[in-house]
């Protein structure tokens, strides 16, 4: 276990990350269920649509306030970085492959 010790001043750059990085992820994380979900982009109907829209919500929450079990926000913007990066990789994957 590092001797490093979460601190209060670390907060205000956790939280942005939280914010914008835990955002662009829970699209990308989102994105996936539409192309990976029932009857892939185009099935579901209108109900699939909802469920995706508003599945946005409770993943970017979930990010949000699991960024502050970061040591920093050096490492927060570093891990959500790199999440963002691959998450929204394979999603362009995932639709060069379907379309």
């Amino acid at each position: 276990m590092s001797g490093e010790r979460l601190q209060s001043r670390h907060w205000l750059g956790k939280g942005s990350a939280g914010l914008i990085l835990g955002f662009g992820l829970a699209l990308a994380l989102s994105g996936w269920f539409a192309w990976l979900g029932p009857d892939g982009i185009d099935g579901g109907g209108g109900g699939k649509i909802q469920f995706v829209m508003w599945l946005v919500a409770p993943l970017w929450c979930a990010v949000f306030s699991l960024v502050f079990l970061f040591r920093s926000s050096l490492r927060a913007w570093l891990w959500l970085g790199a999440a963002n990066a691959l998450a929204f990789a394979a999603l362009a994957a995932l639709r060069a492959q379907a379309g």
